[in-house]
């Protein structure tokens, strides 16, 4: 890629989707029917999904036996982190929620001990229902062999398929969950952008093994001089280390610098600017320890200059606006060290323009206008035309909201200090954290 830019040959390989773009038409390839072995025809889409990602669509069809199969595979990058979505299915419109499905993705029913393991089956654009469709195809696949060398399997797989069929009459509420450690896995919030009861995400670091899984090595860093130990030193000082852009993979540098926000505590700042695409990121890490108290700062927007206040909002921290009945979970946004007004343009980036299900097929036209609603509401806060509460709520208490009447109290800010419940020491991990006698030998 050093000739011709990566960017360039991804943009003129991978369109926007449009049905009126009539220069879009798939490539035939002809290629062998794996059911009855004549020849049939492939059709790939190389296309882009907007304010999503990179999917190449797969059509196979054959006229000798007329079966078909249709693919979607991800042609994005992998994420920096997996995602795990699990639903609580409570009624048969939950069936009908989209879901985007990638090979490397891991299905699971812990009611019926079920799973279907990762890269054992290619990518999808389905639904919950096509999902226990196809594992119940799957499952049904070899049953006539089965029956001739093993009936008693046979009956016993039988019997588990009736369970999977029953579960789309949706008689008893039942759990599914998707874990994707590249993350490109998506399930559909028919409720959006308020916060859907019934579906809970997570954010999580891979593992080593799922790093290798998915094909990804870690460089191994060579031993490098330690750096003084002068905190001084530390806080004057811009450390840069190279790393590649997330959008177009080119090298880029990232600046890390410890800082002290007044009336508040050090942070550790990273941004990363990217010479060849123009692309900007920013990610803040706390500084110091986990709190022993939860913090949720309270804010009233009275006038437009509050957009001007700088905030810090760590991967811990929940955004609330109670007035629009939203709520944005912990590591929606990561780390962010901006001002107020930025944050509500980086919650309406999320959740209107990056949301995969209001453009295409795949849009309705309630969810759209829900979506289009809210971006319009959230404009009016920015332009001080709704009178709202901005609600940070960090269970680690390393988020800040600027006090513009310091050293004075804020009459239009409520900071509160609370206990933690066990819920929230278990998502911080500090349940099981011993920071006492950990090197005494237990007997």
């Amino acid at each position: 890629m050093s000739v011709i830019g990566e960017e360039r040959v991804r943009g003129g390989l991978f369109k926007d989707i449009n049905a009126e773009d009539e220069d879009a038409q798939p490539t035939e390839v002809e290629s062998l029917c794996m059911n009855c072995y004549e020849n049939g025809k492939t059709r790939l889409l190389l296309t882009r999904i907007p304010f999503f990602r990179e999917i190449i669509i797969s059509s196979f069809t054959c006229h000798h036996c007329h079966w078909t199969n249709t693919e979607i595979q991800s042609a994005g990058r992998i994420q920096e982190q997996g995602v795990s979505y699990t639903l609580r299915i409570k009624s048969r419109q939950d069936m009908n929620r989209e879901v985007v499905k990638t090979d490397s993705a891991t299905t699971r029913i812990p009611e019926l001990d079920f799973e279907i393991p990762a890269f054992t089956q290619k990518g999808s654009l389905s639904t919950i229902e096509g999902l226990l469709d196809r594992a119940v195809a799957g499952l049904e696949q070899d049953q006539p062999i089965r029956r001739a060398t093993d009936p008693d399997v046979a009956d016993k797989i039988d019997q588990f398929i009736q369970r999977l069929k029953k579960l789309k009459d949706v008689e008893e509420e039942f759990t599914l969950i998707i874990d994707d450690p590249s993350g490109n896995s998506f399930v559909e919030n028919p409720f959006a952008p308020q916060k859907d009861q019934s579906l809970s995400v997570t954010h999580y670091k891979r593992t080593p093994e799922q790093s290798a899984a998915l094909g990804i090595q870690e460089s191994e860093t060579e031993p490098e001089e330690k750096p003084g130990s002068d905190l001084e030193t530390m806080r004057n000082e811009v450390l840069v280390f190279n790393t590649n852009c997330p959008e177009c993979n080119a090298p880029a540098s990232t600046n890390m610098k410890l800082v002290q926000i007044p009336h508040f505590k050090e942070v550790i700042i990273m941004a990363t600017n990217c010479d060849s695409c123009g692309h900007r990121t920013n990610e803040v890490k706390s500084g110091g320890a986990t709190e022993e108290m939860g913090t949720r700062i309270t804010l009233h927007l009275t006038d437009v200059s509050d957009m001007s206040r700088d905030l810090l909002k760590s991967e811990t921290c929940s955004v609330l606006i109670p007035e629009l009945e939203f709520e944005l979970g912990m590591a929606a946004l990561g780390g962010k060290f901006t001002t107020l007004e930025g944050l509500l343009k980086d919650i309406k980036e999320l959740v209107v323009m990056k949301n995969p299900f209001i453009c295409g097929d795949s849009s309705t036209t309630d969810t759209s206008e829900k979506l289009e609603l809210f971006g319009k509401k959230i404009d009016k806060i920015m332009a001080g035309e709704m009178d709202v509460h901005i609600i940070l709520d960090d269970p680690a208490g390393n988020s800040y909201l600027q006090n513009v009447y310091a050293p004075d109290p804020d009459p239009e800010m409520k900071i509160e200090q609370y206990t933690r419940t066990f819920e929230q020491n278990e998502d911080l991990g500090l349940n099981d954290m011993k920071t006492e006698g950990y090197g005494e030998v237990q007997n």
